[in-house]
């Protein structure tokens, strides 16, 4: 992590993001992270809002599984800064190939610019068929 980026981030939202010399910089996650704190484990979440409606469309969708992610930090004292890994579950790759541009914008609306270590694996099927996506989240809450 650079030394103008530990700078300007407030001790609490503190991690030490891994990133090997020599290696390309990844766009939208980051290799590792380093954290010490107390941690919160949010299961996989989907896009079903508090009236247990999925909103239509795989951003639509996208967006509100992360913002289920952060209510549920809220619950546990954390926020969105405190996330240091995310695994995202896709019914499809393509579909969210196609989105990646518009999937940034949502998520950096809801995350703001928290870059986690990140794995985006494509599965056959999800418990809820409305469900376009699957996140699951770790954050922790620096000491």
């Amino acid at each position: 992590m650079s030394e103008q980026f530990i700078r300007n981030v407030p001790e609490r939202q503190r991690h030490d993001v891994l990133q090997p010399a020599g290696w390309p910089q990844p766009k939208g996650y980051a290799n590792g992270i380093r954290a010490r704190g107390e941690t919160i484990f949010v299961g996989g979440l989907t896009g079903r809002d508090a009236n247990g409606r999925f909103p239509q469309g795989f951003v639509a969708q996208a967006r509100q599984t992360l913002q289920n992610i952060v209510a549920v930090l809220a619950e546990g004292g954390a926020g969105a800064e405190h996330v240091v890994r995310l695994t995202w579950y896709v019914l499809d790759m393509d579909e969210y190939l196609a989105a990646r541009k518009e999937l940034g914008r949502a998520y950096r609306e809801v995350m703001g610019t928290t870059l986690p270590a990140m794995a985006l694996v494509e599965v056959r099927r999800l418990v809820e068929d409305e469900a376009r996506l699957e996140i699951e989240a770790t954050a922790v809450v620096p000491e």
